[in-house]
């Protein structure tokens, strides 16, 4: 009978609430201003207002007017904040807690044990754990029950509603990464199936682990990884473009590259920076002496349009009619009304004066991923036209754009993207990822085996000569 009891009080809880005391500085007053702040800029400012259930929105503000003011503190109100932001499914456009609560919050920490989780095959995978522990947890380990409740239905009730995030991969691995992420003192009852079936539970709480060693053992990434493969291929890993180096340590190994028939860049640990620098090696790759970048816009909004739009109770079908100059004031009072009218900014090609002799232009795989993002997608634009060159891999991150931040009461800062970026064609990326040319993904089976099926299939496809 205490058993069923104890099952049926976690069932009810997604997390126990015996946490450390969590500020409460912010009024009512206050409280009801950082909505309504938050509110008021995503709707004069998200360029992608118009993707949205305009209506749902306000609705969801309306509620959340009397909702924020019962918050019990600081916490639970910014909680409301982000799951407030999410509906807008964007991974520029965020709320991010004040330093002085962030500090409160621990992630898979429990004092003894530490996990570091991964989304493989739609499985929580322990990848990670800390080293004292890995005998009795075994990397590959599942989390399979929090509080009683199956992981992937946790997820979607107390994970998922609060990430921001453009694309769904990015949100299921976001959502696996932060599944046990809380304020410090929070208790979860886990079940975690081993690699070999057999099944433990654990009752944990949040604490600061102090044993720093883990297994596998952490490495940084270098900037640049350089090696020669079977068959004159040569490997080429980019895992960075914010630094300077990743220019100078890919001149320095061109002399090698230029030995190899064949050659893989791989940019799935490449989470972006500076555009110039993905440039400035690309351009040894390709004759072309005009590279292609991504198209931009953003909204523009002029009320004296929108208040025609709506007096003139305009509809789609009357943005054919007149000509010339009316024909657009019409058109343009008519995508006020619905948020889609955009200023489109100059689009202007990179310049490529590289001599040809000093150019590399043979077979090319470029291998993505969920992480190849921001600077590393914009590489991919500019790659895209070339026909030497073919992607392989997983969608990548998604998400892009010029944020606009500002501060909330109590600390807190938010971001709202301001800025549309696509193929220069228009077609768009952000909310799907850039989509490689042959589809391949690791399984829970290839993570068990350390294989990795993405390079595999590269270098069988440049040794078909496919």
């Amino acid at each position: 009978m205490k058993k069923t009891f104890t099952l049926l009080f976690f069932l009810l809880l997604g997390k126990l609430t015996a946490q450390i005391a969590l500020p409460k500085t912010i009024s009512n007053e206050e409280k009801i201003y950082g909505l309504s702040k938050f509110w008021s800029e995503v709707n004069y400012n998200f360029v992608y207002l118009n993707r949205i259930d305009k209506q749902r929105w306000d609705k969801h503000y309306q509620t959340l007017l009397s909702e924020v003011q019962t918050t019990e503190n600081d916490y639970e109100y910014y909680r409301l904040l982000q799951k407030f932001c999410a509906e807008l499914k964007d991974g520029h456009t965020n709320v991010w807690l004040p330093k002085n609560i962030r500090q409160l919050i621990l992630n898979a920490e429990f004092g003894d044990y530490r996990f570091y989780l991964k989304n493989i095959d739609g499985k929580a995978v322990i990848s990670k754990i800390n080293l004292s522990k890995k005998e009795e947890i075994p990397i590959g380990s599942e989390i399979i029950e929090i509080n009683g409740i199956p992981t992937q239905k946790y997820l979607n009730i107390h994970v998922k509603p609060y990430i921001a995030t453009s694309t769904s991969h990015i949100l299921e691995n976001t959502a696996v990464s932060e599944l046990l992420k809380a304020p410090i003192g929070t208790t979860y009852l886990l079940k975690i199936k081993k690699p070999n079936q057999e099944t433990i539970t654990l009752r944990l709480s949040l604490k600061k682990t102090l044993e720093e060693k883990t297994y596998p053992p952490s490495k940084k990434k270098a900037v640049v990884d350089f090696k020669c493969l079977e068959n004159q291929i040569a490997y080429l890993g980019l895992n960075d473009f914010s630094d300077p180096k990743t220019s100078s340590i890919f001149i320095k190994k061109l002399p090698e590259i230029r030995q190899a028939k064949k050659l893989i860049i791989d940019l799935r640990n490449n989470f972006g920076g500076n555009t110039d620098i993905g440039t400035s090696v690309l351009k040894y790759l390709t004759y072309d002496n005009q590279l292609q970048s991504s198209k931009s816009s953003s909204r523009l909004h002029i009320p004296t349009f929108k208040a025609w739009g709506l007096i003139y109770n305009l509809k789609a079908k009357d943005t054919l009619q007149g000509s010339g100059e009316n024909r657009k004031m019409i058109r343009q009072a008519y995508l006020t009304t619905q948020n889609s009218f955009f200023h489109e900014f100059p689009y202007a090609t990179i310049e490529n004066h590289l001599k040809k002799s000093e150019r590399i232009v043979i077979p090319i795989a470029i291998l993505i991923g969920n992480y190849t993002a921001s600077a590393a997608e914009d590489f991919l634009i500019a790659a895209n036209n070339q026909k030497h060159i073919t992607t392989i891999g997983e969608p990548t991150y998604g998400s892009t754009g010029q944020p606009m931040l500002f501060n909330l009461p109590g600390g807190a800062t938010a971001r709202i993207c301001t800025k549309k970026d696509t193929f220069p064609n228009g077609q768009e990326f952000v909310g799907f990822g850039i989509q490689p040319d042959i589809f391949v993904k690791k399984s829970y089976q290839d993570y068990l085996n350390n294989t990795d099926p993405v390079l595999q299939k590269a270098i069988q496809y440049l040794n078909k000569g496919k």
